[in-house]
């Protein structure tokens, strides 16, 4: 509050300089500065009454013609007064008494149009208060959203992970050091650098690296499993954990239990601000009765949704469904 008095006083004082300046000093700098100071507080009159009752009470009730008679009516009253202030005040100078009662209508389109410009003013400034506000609550909206989702995808992946860990070392492989290993990468990755709205492209690829040599331990010799990074990785950034429930989903649903044999193919090409994601697997002869990729899994709807969050009109995703094979196209705009 103590700002906004602030910023109407300092507006009032520029406004006053500004008239002086104007009106120049030929009677007397103090002279002309007594006249500013009546026009400026009987603009402030008619200013805040606009302001304080008449838009409040008229104008944004949608009562618009009920609002321009008062703002006339309220002009009429103002300005006699004002000019009756002067006439007083030249009582030394008949001459400019005349002019003051020759001049009423001047007087009166001036005061008209100061009101005028505060509802002017009150609406831009109004209008401005709602977008900011529609963008903070957008703002909001989106960053809970976006937490939401990511508390999916990572208790989702240590829950698989954590699984395949349990397996090996009840077979007591001596694979088990080293998925503790890459695992505790990659929670120190999720837990810490995934904080961020965006992160490196190249800890991205990295945390890729880490999740399919896990899968690779897990899978077996059985399952060729083949990642390419094709363009030069620099200084991109992107969305964290954005490809990961593609990489889930091929590996549940393509490389399952139902099958001895399978592949993953992943290509990622950078081409500058560019990214294109391609990922397809394996699948059985016999599909799994329930596949949450078609049927709201939390993976993929996740994706489109973060997709639309932090990408909107920037992305491309197509997805082919064949009977041997499932692929995702993904193409992202990182500009």
């Amino acid at each position: 509050m103590s700002r906004r008095v602030a910023f109407h006083t300092l507006f009032w004082l520029v406004f006053l300089l500004l008239l002086t300046l104007i009106e120049g000093t030929e009677q007397g700098f103090l002279f002309t500065l007594s006249n500013e100071l009546i026009n400026i507080f009987f603009y402030g009159l008619i200013v805040y009454f606009n302001l304080f009752y008449l838009i409040p009470n008229y104008l944004t009730k949608k009562r618009f013609l009920t609002y321009c008679a008062l703002l006339i009516l309220a002009t009429i009253l103002i300005t006699p007064l004002k000019v009756l202030a002067f006439y007083f005040k030249f009582s030394g100078y008949p001459h400019a008494q005349t002019e003051l009662l020759n001049n009423m209508n001047w007087y009166f389109l001036v005061t008209f149009f100061i009101a005028g410009s505060s509802t002017i003013y009150k609406i831009i400034a109004d209008w401005a208060r709602h977008l900011r506000e529609k963008q903070e609550l957008q703002t909001q909206t989106m960053q809970s959203e976006l937490r939401f989702l990511k508390s999916q995808i990572n208790p989702h992946f240590l829950f698989n992970t954590l699984n395949n860990l349990y397996a090996l070392t009840l077979k007591k492989s001596d694979k088990a050091p080293e998925i503790v290993i890459k695992l505790s990468e990659m929670m120190r990755y999720m837990l810490y650098e995934c904080n961020e709205k965006q992160v490196l492209l190249s800890k991205e690829v990295h945390y890729i690296r880490n999740y399919l040599d896990l899968e690779r331990l897990r899978q077996g010799k059985n399952v060729e499993i083949n990642f390419e990074v094709e363009g030069e990785i620099a200084d991109q950034k992107i969305a964290p954990l954005m490809f990961i429930p593609f990489l889930e989903n091929s590996f549940k649903h393509g490389l399952s239990n139902q099958i001895s044999t399978g592949f993953v193919n992943i290509k990622l090409s950078v081409q500058e601000r560019k990214v294109h994601f391609f990922i397809e697997n394996s699948k059985p002869d016999t599909p799994p009765k329930q596949d949450s990729r078609r049927s709201g899994g939390i993976g993929l709807v996740n994706i489109h949704r973060r997709l639309n969050l932090l990408y909107p009109n920037q992305y491309d995703l197509e997805i082919e469904d064949s009977p041997r094979s499932y692929a995702v196209n993904l193409k992202l705009d990182l500009a």
